[in-house]
């Protein structure tokens, strides 16, 4: 019978690296010594669920501790000058796990939406780092560009509807920090009409085909 690895031994292993990283770093050969042990655990663990992944293509769940772990284990190794990249890589991470489900089984297009909008959040959060301006633009046309994928990526062709939202977004984020922005107060109404118009349209076209 195949022996289970005592968890103390682990503990014990973890808790030595950790030591050897942390005197490293304190006679200054190395920096981020306790980013580098996370950075390692973290690691290990999405590597852990990514051999589960695929080991099991249908175990899709994996893909979300996967991931994640792994854009933690990236953003932990990173130095302090590169701080700025912190939120991007983890955004990254968590996106890279919904992108793998849509395009594991691309019936999952719901993944789509999730994947842009933190890919977004990881962009705007660099962009805040360095601009020191508004980003608000910068998050509205990501998701007016996520909204766009869902049409434009395999099988969109039957999510058509998904182009109403992504042009008014694109719009609106365009607008945004312009002398133009008072246009986007007219933005909403236009959206409500434009929806109604359409779904108005669907059902006397089907009614009439039927």
């Amino acid at each position: 019978m195949r022996r289970i690895i005592d968890p103390r031994l682990l503990l014990g292993v973890f808790l030595v690296v950790w030591g050897i990283l942390a005197l490293l770093d304190v006679q200054g050969i190395i920096s981020n010594g306790s980013g580098i042990f996370f950075g390692l655990v973290f690691g290990a663990g999405g590597l852990v669920f990514l051999y589960m992944l695929y080991n099991d293509p249908d175990s899709w769940w994996a893909a979300f501790p996967g991931f994640t772990l792994l854009g933690l284990a990236v953003s932990s190794f990173l130095p302090a000058s590169l701080e700025a990249y912190d939120g991007l890589v983890f955004f990254l991470g968590i996106s890279l796990a919904f992108w793998w489900v849509y395009f594991a089984n691309r019936e999952r297009w719901w993944a789509i939406i999730p994947a842009g909008v933190l890919l977004t959040l990881g962009v705007v959060s660099v962009l805040d780092s360095f601009s020191g301006r508004q980003t608000g633009g910068s998050f509205f046309l990501g998701l007016g560009l996520t909204f766009l994928l869902v049409t434009i990526l395999p099988g969109g062709t039957s999510r058509s509807w998904a182009l109403i939202p992504g042009i008014i977004l694109l719009l609106f984020g365009a607008l945004l920090g312009t002398p133009f922005v008072g246009i986007t107060q007219y933005l909403w109404p236009a959206v409500l009409i434009i929806l109604g118009v359409y779904l108005v349209f669907r059902f006397m076209r089907n009614r009439s085909s039927g």
